[in-house]
Order: C-alpha cells, then structure tokens, then sequence
C-alpha cells in the first residue's frame, strides 16, 4: 500500500478512535467499536494497531500535535483580541478537519466523559493556554466562563456543521459566534429592517 494511502487510512482511524474515547472513555471503547466505526473487520484494524494501548498512545499523540499546532499558530501574539481570533480560528478548521480529535481535544474543557481523568499538561491544556487562561482560573471568572462558552459552543457548532455537510458555509458563522462569546463582538455590516408599522408621534 503506498505510504499517503496507508497514512490517509491511519489518520481516519485515528480520528473515529479519538471521538469515540472522547464520548465513551477508554475503557468503554473495544477495539470492535473501532474497527465498526471505520468499517473494517477487528483483525484489519490490528493490522494498522496491533493492540487497543498502542490505538489509544497514538489517538493520545496525534491529539498532543494539533494541541502544539494551535499553540505555535498563537504563541507570537499577545493576549488580546488578535489572539482570540487566531486561536478560534485555527481550532475551528481543526474542528472541521478532524472532528473526533477535536472531541477528545476539547473533553476536558467542555467536560464530557474522562474530564476528571485528564491529565495534566494534555493537549487540552494547550487549548486553555492558547486563550491565555488556566482550567481553574480564579483570578478573571469572566474570562474563564467566556473561553469556555466559546468552546464550548465551537465544538457544537462544528459537529453540528458536519452532520449537516455544512462545513464550508458554517465557518465564518461559527467563527464569529465564538468570538461574540469572548466579547469580541463585529459591527454590524447590515442595517435592521425597519420597524413593519409607522410609530404613532408622540
């Protein structure tokens, strides 16, 4: 099997494997879960993972990569308004591209199943530092509740875009939803419709 193929195969098992974790936990998911998730026979999906531990370390690594790659897309920004947008943006075409890493990514911070189990300095650690906060931030509450609206509505938002074979259309919308989210809010480009019914004068 050429090497792109064989790597195309890999990352799609990868990805179904992450969002199963991200929903069942580890223990929950079997390696038959997997293999039926991606339409292959248990033994084929050992053929690509010889075991359930080395499936779960690489869905753990590939998560820990795209957690580094939104923090080096931020890391030369100060915290502030460019940040914020740069950080959504990467973690939305992540989303978009790679839902079940996304999934596992973001458990933690939206607080699906294994959140109390995640460890830290995990790639969802990378997701809280990219907004410049901490998971139990006393210091700014608001901050905090608004980083985590905005992922919070981010994942929904793009599994939501997937399930509906929307993804290219939702983009800018789920961008600029997550950004209101953090108070970053746009100038509105259209102006309100006109009241329907002349106002009686005073």
């Amino acid at each position: 099997m050429a090497r792109p193929f064989r790597q195309q195969i890999d990352e799609g098992i990868l990805d179904r494997a992450a969002g199963l974790f991200a929903r069942r936990g580890y223990a929950k998911t079997s390696v038959q879960d997997v293999a039926d998730a991606v339409g292959l026979s248990k033994a084929g999906l050992l053929h690509h993972f010889p075991s359930k531990d080395a499936l779960h370390e690489a869905v753990l690594a590939h998560a820990d990569g795209l957690g580094q790659r939104v923090l080096d897309a931020v890391r030369h920004l100060p915290p502030g308004t460019a940040r914020d947008r740069r950080a959504i943006e990467v973690i939305v075409d992540l989303a978009l591209g790679h839902p079940g890493f996304v999934a596992l990514l973001l458990a933690p911070v939206t607080e699906l199943p294994d959140a109390a189990d995640a460890e830290p300095g995990g790639p969802a650690d990378a997701v809280f530092e990219a907004f410049g906060v901490g998971p139990h931030d006393e210091a700014e509450p608001e901050r905090l509740v608004r980083v985590l609206g905005a992922v919070a509505a981010l994942a929904v938002l793009t599994l939501t875009a997937h399930q509906a074979d929307r993804t290219s259309a939702w983009r800018p919308l789920v961008v600029a939803t997550c950004l209101d989210a953090l108070g970053h809010r746009r100038p509105r480009t259209v102006p309100p419709h006109p009241h329907p019914f002349p106002q009686a004068e005073a």
